[in-house]
């Protein structure tokens, strides 16, 4: 057997918001989306350079740049995390745009470690090597 395969797991955002003990902000007709991957980016930057479509965006950001990078990157759905909450345009942005939002008040790294604790992974484990160069 290999022991290198790795059981790719598919959850819902359901299955996030128990995990995370969140609520939602946006988008309570889509919990049966199904989440196979997530990232975390609390700069623009990362968010662009690590996002990838389908997966789950966990983040402190609560702007609308967010939302609308996040649309075009089609991520499935945006955790805000550490218990900060967006502004009433921003969670308006991203019901006109059908992005689920959710809030938990863990603090990204404990997060993270939940879901990846029930078996989500990220897409990417590490970064290249070339970004460590000055």
């Amino acid at each position: 057997m290999n022991e290198h395969l790795i059981q790719v797991v598919v959850m819902t955002l359901h299955d996030v918001l128990k995990i995370l003990d969140a609520e939602i902000l946006c988008g309570d007709d889509q919990l049966d989306i199904p989440v196979t991957s997530a990232f975390g980016a609390d700069v623009m930057s990362d968010l662009l350079v690590f996002g990838k479509a389908g997966s789950l965006l966990l983040t402190r950001m609560t702007t609308p740049q967010v939302i609308r990078t996040s649309d075009i990157l089609d991520i499935v759905a945006i955790v805000i995390t550490q218990g900060n909450v967006p502004p009433h345009d921003v969670i308006q942005l991203a019901r006109e745009l059908n992005i689920p939002l959710l809030a938990t008040r863990y603090v990204p790294f404990e997060a993270a470690g939940r879901l990846y604790e029930k078996g989500l992974r990220g897409r990417i484990e590490k970064v290249d090597q070339r970004q460590f160069t000055a």
